[in-house]
């Protein structure tokens, strides 16, 4: 330590002997390797650089007086740590590093920015910018990538302005300040975000540069919200199918080629037209989506974050703004530069060309040519040495005496001062300040609230518009928790104004989504079905105001398909509901998926109930070697005429189509069971289509009360929220605290029983004090005595009776059968358990007695109330 405090004063020495800086220089090489000399030529003169200077300080910065303060008088530091209001020895002398390596950065590059390598903490105590980072793994898996992460910081935080755009912040404030009042600027966030990045296992770093206006400011009102991109669809290619030698040749086109020719060539013309419109429209967009220029353009100061490849299965390196939580490549064009950029162990400066923004940036920071570092003690690798140079590197003294002296120049990083960085459960439950946060992108806005704060479980709404101005709504999206009909999400469309609600697994009627504009009966509605939670295997249902649709999958029956149609309804004198008054069923169609068990001829595809024209209409399955299928087709007439008459099947009753004609399909008596079992069918598939139009009622009414009432689950593990767990764990504490005082008063004293036969409140007199001892200690003698004699009358019994059953079983052993055998032995295994349990208990008695006694003697001599016998034994 004293040999690099004589080197630091001898730097001092030099900067005031110019002459002899160079001579200075060579004795501190052994603590900090020297900043190359990199001198960029200028092309402005002295001259250009005033006039720059001077239209630089004649812009005015406007600051929005909406956006919050965030200083140091804001703060309360009375309850901060002590590392918060001083610095330790190692942070002392890391700063006078830091101070020595800004002054030779300064003074080999003067046309550079200052660095930012110590601001003033909360305290007004300047910290080392790589102290000020704290890495943490947060308790919540949640936090455990760095999208999660990025989002919570994004969402936590409120963004502050920098005071002066154009430079770094002269404060940096510590994370767990920060957090505590949730609000903070660019550099804050940064530093909290990676904090918790290298406490989750990322390679993170924080970055000082220099961003685009949108991203300084945090406008994403030209950027494209997440949540409106759709996901790209994957295009099945068709495959070509192979054409047989046999197969049938198509017929010939007659068509005319110069008329195709033609047609084609027009609908060209059109496309381009239409490209053409499409294009001028586009441009004409862009053109008023376009940014006006920004004449700070490239000099206005941004942090963000640096992860870089490798660890955690990072496959490439990208940057993350911290105030929108989103990722970036390294190329975009928002982030114009780098000056410097630290993690925990070290502090780098880039000494690349950014006239190209970020993008010929190369991030090896092992590499001292692209990029500058503080201190040595980095555990980022050197750049492998070439073969010429590596065989000067052969011999064993000079690499011993090249590792003492990587040694002598290291100097390790000094712990973070900043406190463990904690997010409590409600904080990270609420994720938002007051619980609310709006974004405002390109043609949409995003709400997002905490939990439980709006009565009806909404957390998050997405309102898309259609122009840019955000006046006319296209579509809103809400997103819902907790809620006990299990609604996940409503999405609105102001176009269509159709309404469509996703549910999750658990709801009542096993809804997946339900479609509609109104909640009206006979309207048009979409409800799909989770299949694995129904019996009867329905998956989707279609009801408009004449048509119902139901399609079904893994029933036993094969049903896939149920088309109704219904005809108007016959109104009545008197009032009644759509129970009571169903409508009239016109037509019903049933399809089937192919019954394996059954041949093709005989297992029905689809069958089709005309009951207003009483025939009944069957389509089979058509067989894999056949090109067509059979059909039949029956007259549905009633059993009897208007006389009264049976009427007697016949053969015009039944038309039938069969590709191979079978005998027994032409029997009356065939076709008649056949009649007679499709009439069984069609009264059944009537009464199902019936049963559906009161589901339907009954899903409709259901969910308007559930809308009504928008009731929230709460866990059983939610202590705060949940009233009746919070009673019942009050109610059981209260129970354990009387428990517990009826405990205490009912503790048994050994010398209440014996103090009783004295007066109350007369003092003992030597005499009796000896009397109640001897009386107490005969007492518990004879207790000790009789529970020993107890033990041993049960232990002499039960072996008494073990010896007479063994004595039972040897005069009865030829005559006992099985049953008695086994009965005997589980008598005498649990007799021998008894008797091995109570020799225990009298050895464990005959050791513990004597002890207990002198015990008892013991805490008699020291009682208060016996203080005549401690006199006696004085």
């Amino acid at each position: 330590m004293e040999v690099l405090r004589e080197k630091v004063e001898e730097e001092e020495e030099a900067e005031r002997e110019e002459a002899a800086e160079r001579a200075e220089w060579g004795r501190t090489e052994k603590m900090m390797r020297p900043v190359e000399v990199r001198k960029e030529e200028t092309t402005l003169t002295q001259e250009m650089l005033r006039d720059l200077e001077k239209k630089l300080s004649e812009i005015q910065i406007p600051i929005s007086a909406e956006l919050p303060a965030f200083t140091k008088d804001t703060i309360d530091i009375s309850k901060l740590p002590v590392s918060y209001k001083t610095n330790t020895p190692e942070e002392e002398h890391l700063l006078q590093v830091a101070d020595n390596f800004s002054r030779q950065y300064s003074h080999l590059c003067p046309d550079r920015v200052p660095l930012f390598l110590h601001p003033l903490n909360e305290c007004e105590v300047p910290k080392f910018v790589s102290t000020t980072l704290r890495p943490t793994l947060m308790p919540y898996p949640e936090l455990y990538n760095w999208d999660s992460c990025a989002q919570f910081v994004s969402d936590f935080l409120t963004m502050v302005p920098l005071p002066d755009p154009l430079k770094p912040p002269s404060h940096l404030y510590s994370s767990t300040t920060v957090l505590k009042y949730q609000k903070g600027n660019c550099f804050d966030f940064s530093t909290l975000l990676c904090s918790m990045l290298i406490g989750s296992g990322y390679d993170a770093y924080c970055v000082n540069g220099y961003g685009s206006l949108d991203l300084c400011h945090m406008d994403l009102t030209r950027e494209v919200c997440p949540l409106t991109v759709k996901p790209k669809e994957t295009i099945k290619r068709e495959e070509k199918v192979l054409l047989k030698k046999y197969t049938i040749r198509p017929p010939r086109d007659l068509c005319s080629r110069f008329e195709q020719e033609q047609e084609v060539k027009k609908q060209q013309e059109i496309r381009a037209q239409e490209k053409k419109q499409l294009r001028e429209e586009e441009e004409r967009l862009m053109e008023a989506e376009k940014a006006k220029p920004d004449a700070l353009h490239g000099l206005r100061v941004h942090s963000w974050v640096l992860v870089l490849s490798g660890k955690r299965e990072v496959p490439e390196n990208f940057f993350i703004d911290a105030f929108t939580g989103h990722s970036y490549s390294t190329q975009d064009e928002r982030f114009l530069g780098i000056e410097s950029l630290w993690n925990h162990k070290n502090y780098w400066i880039n000494m690349q060309d950014c006239w190209n923004c970020c993008k010929d940036l190369i991030f090896d920071l092992g590499d001292p040519v692209r990029w500058e570092y503080m201190l040595l003690g980095t555990d980022k690798s050197q750049l492998s040495l070439t073969e010429e140079d590596d065989s000067g590197i052969n011999d064993e003294d000079d690499v011993e005496n090249l590792g003492k002296e990587d040694e002598d120049k290291s100097f390790d990083m000094p712990h973070s001062w900043v406190e463990q960085i904690e997010i409590s459960p409600e904080a990270f439950e609420t994720r938002c300040p007051n619980g609310k946060k709006v974004i405002q992108y390109k043609r949409a806005k995003l709400e997002k609230w905490a939990p439980y704060l709006n009565s009806n479980g909404l957390v998050s709404r997405l309102t898309t518009y259609e122009d840019l101005e955000c006046t006319n709504i296209l579509e809103i999206k809400e997103w819902y928790q907790n809620r006990e009909d299990m609604l996940e999400l409503k999405h609105i469309n102001k176009t269509t104004d159709l309404k469509t609600d996703y549910f999750k697994h658990g709801h009542p009627q096993a809804l997946r989504v339900h479609s509609y504009k109104s909640m009206q009966p006979e309207t048009d509605h979409v409800i799909e079905f989770y299949e694995t939670a129904r019996v009867d295997g329905l998956i989707k249902r279609e009801e408009t105001a004449r048509t119902m649709t139901e399609y079904y999958q893994g029933r036993p029956d094969f049903l896939s398909y149920r088309h109704a149609n219904f005809g108007p309804r016959v109104k009545k004198l008197t009032l009644s509901s759509a129970e009571s008054n169903p409508r009239p069923i016109v037509k019903i169609t049933e399809r089937f998926f192919r019954n394996p068990a059954k041949p093709a001829e005989e297992d029905v595809a689809e069958r089709v109930f005309l009951v207003a024209e009483e025939r009944i209409q069957l389509r089979y399955h058509c067989r894999d070697d056949h090109i067509t299928a059979s059909k039949r087709e029956f007259l549905r007439h009633t059993e009897v005429d208007s006389k009264g008459n049976k009427i007697i099947m016949t053969p015009d009753m039944c038309i039938s189509f069969e590709v191979e004609p079978m005998e027994h399909t032409k029997k009356l008596l065939y076709q008649y069971e056949a009649m007679m079992h499709l009439k069984r069918e069609e009264k059944l598939s009537r009464h199902q289509v019936w049963e559906s139009e009161l589901e339907v009622l009954e899903i409709l009414k259901l969910r308007e009360e559930e809308e009504a009432a928008h009731t929230l689950t709460i866990s059983i593990y939610d202590t705060k929220r949940n009233e009746k767990s919070k009673e019942y764990r009050e109610a059981m504490e209260r129970v354990m605290h009387e428990e517990h005082l009826r405990q205490v008063e009912t503790q048994l004293d050994y010398l209440a029983p014996f103090l009783a036969q004295l007066p109350p409140g007369e003092k003992l007199t030597r005499w009796q004090a000896v009397r109640l001892k001897d009386e107490c200690l005969s007492d518990f003698k004879q207790r000790l005595i009789n529970k020993a004699n107890l033990i041993q009358a049960r232990f002499e019994k039960e072996t008494q009776e073990l010896q007479k059953k063994q004595q039972w079983y040897q005069e009865n052993q030829v005559t006992l059968t099985p049953e008695d055998e086994d009965l005997y032995l589980s008598y005498c295994s649990q007799a021998m358990f008894r008797i091995r349990i109570l020799e225990q208990r009298l050895n464990r008695h005959k050791e513990l007695a004597p002890l207990k006694y002198l015990a008892l003697e013991e805490k008699l001599y020291k009682d208060p109330r016996l203080g005549e016998l401690q006199k006696i034994f004085a």
